[in-house]
């Protein structure tokens, strides 16, 4: 069993208003110190196979197949050994 962490942002070339958002607040309180504000999703997940590269394999597929979009995100993952997690 392993657990993927997921972090998908907004690509370097696509606008992020709610980053820009949250820049402009910041900014207000904390004069300049923070800028380059981008928001994005993580995702946790706990994959159930017998090898790294296969749980590496499943989690790559789901990312290009439906958690993000590969035209305007783009996406890292750990992976890390994970004891069974009951449902």
């Amino acid at each position: 069993m392993y657990k993927a962490n997921i972090t998908i942002t907004l690509r370097q070339s696509i606008l992020d208003p709610e980053g820009k958002a949250i820049e402009q607040a910041l900014g207000s309180m904390i004069e300049g110190a923070l800028s380059n504000v981008r928001v994005g999703k993580h995702i946790e997940l706990f994959v159930n196979a017998d090898s790294r590269e296969k749980a590496h394999e499943l989690v790559e597929n789901a990312c290009k197949k439906m958690l993000a979009n590969p035209v305007m995100e783009d996406y890292t993952f750990t992976l890390e050994e994970a004891e069974t997690v009951s449902a």
